[in-house]
């Protein structure tokens, strides 16, 4: 098969692995730096072209687009979806993922378990919104960050509402979320790969940080998840319309609780903690399911 992917840094372990993992299996991976491509729009005859070339033919695409170019990346994707090249994980999905909000939305509609969020336009709203989630302290997020930025943990009314006001002063949207102590600065990161959790890892942050991202100096173990963390994991993916994601979830004292859905997780720290190849099981699943025509957008909202 001929594989594009869609990234910006050909260097990080991740895209290295994919790399390695279709050449493996005998397949062609080709990397195209986001940024260098360029749609061209015509009636019937949908183009992308790379450094002003055309862009030949690819069987399929994995996007790992980031964060900061989330638009400009899917409109890159959509047009190789228009071109019947299947995607690992299309675009709707993923803009549904990207958008924190829209993403617990749809997850609260189907039933997942989540912690309680509240969203506010005004910053006169602030108090109002803190007690909506049980605080402080509570979590304040920015509805587009990554990586942990962007996240704020405000143990006082006075700091909570000094940080919401601040925010919105700048005119940035925000989540606030109920701060869920019992989890003790550890989450739990479930790969899934084609509707099935395929590794688990347990994240804790650095000694005097709440987040545990991995970015942000936390580390990571090999961990057993329960029967429901599992089902909410495959059904987080399920109703996000993903193929391919990392499902970050806490244990909070009502059961298993969704922070975010990634539609692009990193495979470094998990290919460590768990010492398996998670770049092959994405390529065998590309293998599988890549066939001209299936590139209709899966679920709703």
């Amino acid at each position: 098969m001929k594989i594009a992917m869609l990234a910006r840094n050909p260097n990080l372990y991740s895209h290295q692995r994919l790399v390695e993992a279709a050449e493996a299996r005998g397949h062609t991976l080709e990397i195209l730096n986001t940024t260098r491509c360029t749609v061209h729009i015509a009636s019937h005859r949908p183009q992308v072209f790379y450094n002003g070339e055309k862009v030949a033919r690819y069987d399929a695409v994995i996007p790992r687009i980031g964060a900061s170019i989330t638009n400009y990346g899917l409109a890159i994707l959509r047009q190789f979806e228009m071109q019947g090249c299947w995607p690992l994980n299309e675009s709707v999905a993923i803009g549904r993922s990207r958008d924190k909000l829209r993403s617990m939305q749809i997850l609260a509609k189907h039933g997942l378990g989540l912690p309680l969020t509240a969203y506010a336009n005004d910053p006169k709203q602030a108090e109002e919104i803190i007690k909506a989630v049980k605080g402080p302290p509570v979590v304040i997020k920015l509805l587009e960050g990554t990586q942990g930025i962007g996240v704020v943990l405000a143990e006082t009314m006075s700091s909570a509402k000094s940080v919401i006001e601040a925010f919105r002063g700048a005119n940035v949207n925000i989540l606030v979320q109920e701060f869920i102590k019992e989890a003790g600065g550890t989450d739990i990161r479930a790969l899934v790969v084609g509707g099935k959790v395929v590794a688990t890892m347990k994240r804790t942050g650095a000694a005097d940080d709440f987040r545990s991202n991995l970015h942000r100096g936390g580390s990571a173990e090999l961990i057993k998840i329960t029967p429901a963390e599992r089902a909410t994991a495959v059904n987080a993916a399920k109703r996000m319309g993903l193929n391919v994601c990392g499902v970050d979830m806490l244990r909070s004292n009502h059961g298993p609780v969704i922070m975010e859905v990634n539609s692009s997780p990193g495979l470094e720290g998990i290919e460590k903690a768990t010492g398996k190849d998670i770049a092959g099981m994405i390529i065998e699943f590309i293998e599988k399911s890549a066939k001209d025509g299936k590139t209709k957008t899966k679920g709703t909202g």
